[in-house]
């Protein structure tokens, strides 16, 4: 059975899950890359952006790499949202935005990115980005019928993700809790009061300073 998944969504201690004034400069907003730090040295990461350097070699191994190899076991389709392929708001205006990945995107499968004006579908690389305006349970539907018996990736952001919780659709949620303060952003958890009653949680600390917790759907 095809689940919805979320694998290393970095929040803040205060629960900031991205950062204020998101632009093409500051992807993040200016949290910058500080949510992502533990995971740019990991073998994986190291792997699939190319960014082997003296620092890190071919990157490193333990637990957070452990966590970040998961990300893209059995999956089939990613969603997204609309904020995760680019910064542009209202009605597309510039097409030429191909994402932030250049012309080999990290997905290798359908990417299905929600959004309220839509445009046509984009060939990447091996990657197809469609762009559609569905709800969380529309989304997950089609993503499904795309995954050809694997899993479904949902790859945020925040609001995209706490949509999907809201509609009790995610069946494996994995956030990582880094050691920063933000104070100001978007927050993942607004809204979600008792989402713990739903999931079993583990919890596993990195000698990095993030924890890692995994929460995964009990049996309905």
């Amino acid at each position: 059975m095809t689940k919805l998944r979320v694998h290393n969504l970095a929040v803040s201690l205060d629960g900031f899950a991205t950062g204020e004034g998101q632009s093409f400069e500051t992807p993040f907003g200016h949290a910058q890359h500080r949510l992502m730090q533990w995971f740019f040295p990991t073998r994986t990461f190291v792997s699939m952006s190319g960014h082997e350097d003296e620092a890190v070699g071919a990157g490193t191994r333990g637990v957070d790499d452990a966590f970040a190899a998961a990300t893209g076991d059995r999956i089939g389709v990613e969603i997204m949202g609309r904020r995760k392929f680019g910064p542009q708001l209202g009605p597309w205006e510039d097409e030429s935005w191909r994402g932030w990945w250049g012309e080999e995107p990290p997905f290798h499968t359908p990417v299905v990115v929600l959004t309220h004006h839509e445009r046509p579908d984009l060939v990447v690389g091996e990657t197809t980005f469609l762009f559609r305006d569905l709800s969380a349970v529309d989304a997950l539907s089609f993503a499904t019928s795309l995954a050809d018996g694997l899993d479904v990736r949902l790859g945020g952001g925040p609001t995209t993700v706490r949509q999907f919780l809201e509609a009790d659709l995610v069946d494996h949620l994995h956030v990582v809790v880094v050691p920063i303060l933000l104070g100001r952003g978007v927050r993942l958890w607004d809204g979600l009061e008792g989402l713990e009653d739903r999931f079993t949680v583990e919890v596993t600390a990195s000698p990095s300073g993030v924890v890692h917790y995994v929460f995964a759907r009990k049996p309905r």
